[in-house]
């Protein structure tokens, strides 16, 4: 199995320490690309870019980083319901073609329903996957040419096309591959019949297993195969205890309030996976290992995603192994702050993962060889 690992691009904020301004970084074009150039010169397969309004626009944001990157894939939001299916497509197809086929499409169709409404999206949890079961068929079709010159045709519940096609398709056939994450039973449904990568978030490995099986078996009912991802955070330092005293920093700033008010607003959600998210730790400080290295302590006020492994590179990399084992393939990783976390990772993790670039001097200069030692005495080669 071909390991794929990402990383994300804080553009709804960064900083040392979660819940506070203390540490905190200016969301600039400036900073998000040096996140983007590290990503892409480190060895990372692409990044994730999220969407919301707390968010800089995604498709913006990642327009602006074809040209500062020559590798990286970028993982980027379109929301069924907020957008007609022809202007994704047109959308998807144009950053495709100019990025040279690095575009990945992670589709979001839950969220905050104050935030949707706001959005001009009145529709309630099962209208919503209605709607993307929909959009998705228009979308897929259209970027495969399926209708050929008169275009493809689709009159649905809640979504009429006529016509639909493409005056300049897409690099990635059929099309860029889809990507999404969803834990009720209408999601499960919907990554059986029509997406590519099936996205968890960072459950204990027993929970993991347990949505790959179901959306494997509902997937072969339709006679399809589903690859599997997983959201998680980082905490790597050379040892464990170093780690550990990262995670306990890193919400050293965070009070009871800040956690509460956080808690009370995820809980209107009506997201089933922000709900298994929160009752990992409840919104308690103390029992936040919820897995062996599995730490909850990002979720007690991150929506989404909410925990990180931590750890020494060597117990990160063991406990990746236990989700890869389960046909977990892509790992999109996060970890404060963002810049500091992706050369942390990349250089204590990937040499353990056959990810990155070579760390052995090979005799030119071109090379990574670290610091110079004495003017013209080449560093000693690590063991590693």
């Amino acid at each position: 199995m071909s390991l794929n690992v990402f990383w994300f691009l804080p553009t709804h904020g960064d900083s040392r320490y979660l819940g506070t301004t203390k540490g905190a970084r200016e969301v600039s074009y400036d900073y998000l690309r040096q996140v983007a150039v590290a990503a892409d010169t480190q060895g990372y397969d692409g990044v994730l870019i999220p969407t919301g309004r707390s968010c800089e626009d995604p498709w913006v944001v990642a327009s602006s980083l074809i040209g500062a990157t020559k590798n990286l894939k970028f993982l980027v939001a379109i929301r069924p319901g907020l957008s007609t299916p022809g202007l994704a497509v047109r959308t998807a197809a144009t950053f495709d073609r100019l990025s040279g086929g690095r575009l990945l499409v992670n589709v979001v169709t839950g969220g905050d329903q104050g935030e949707l409404e706001a959005d001009g999206l009145f529709a309630d949890h099962a209208e919503r996957y209605e709607i993307s079961s929909e959009f998705l068929r228009i979308w897929r079709s259209t970027l495969a040419g399926e209708g050929g010159d008169k275009g493809f045709d689709y009159d649905g519940k809640h979504i009429k096309v006529k016509g639909s096609k493409l005056m300049y398709p897409a690099v990635q056939k059929p099309y860029p591959p889809l990507y999404f994450g969803g834990s009720s039973e209408a999601a499960h449904d919907l990554a059986a019949e029509q997406v590519d990568v099936y996205l968890t978030w960072g459950e204990p490995p027993a929970a993991v297993a347990e949505k790959i099986a179901d959306i494997r078996a509902r997937a072969a009912k339709h006679g399809r195969t589903v690859r599997f991802g997983i959201r998680l955070h980082v905490i790597v330092r050379e040892t464990n205890e170093a780690a550990w005293k990262a995670a306990d920093e890193l919400i050293a700033h965070l009070d009871d309030d800040v956690i509460a008010k956080a808690q009370a607003a995820f809980a209107k959600m009506d997201s089933v996976g922000q709900r298994r998210m929160a009752a990992l730790h409840g919104g308690r400080r103390d029992k936040l290992e919820v897995s062996p290295n599995l730490w909850a302590g990002v979720g007690l006020v991150r929506g989404g995603a909410g925990t990180a492994l931590v750890g020494d590179p060597q117990t990160v990399a063991a406990r990746m192994q236990e989700y890869t084992d389960l046909g977990i393939e892509t790992f999109i990783l996060s970890g404060y702050p963002h810049l500091e976390e992706s050369y942390r990772f990349a250089e204590l993790v990937f040499p353990l993962i056959g990810k990155g670039k070579s760390g052995q001097f090979s005799g030119s200069l071109t090379g990574p060889f670290g610091e110079m030692v004495a003017i013209d005495i080449l560093p000693k080669v690590s063991a590693s």
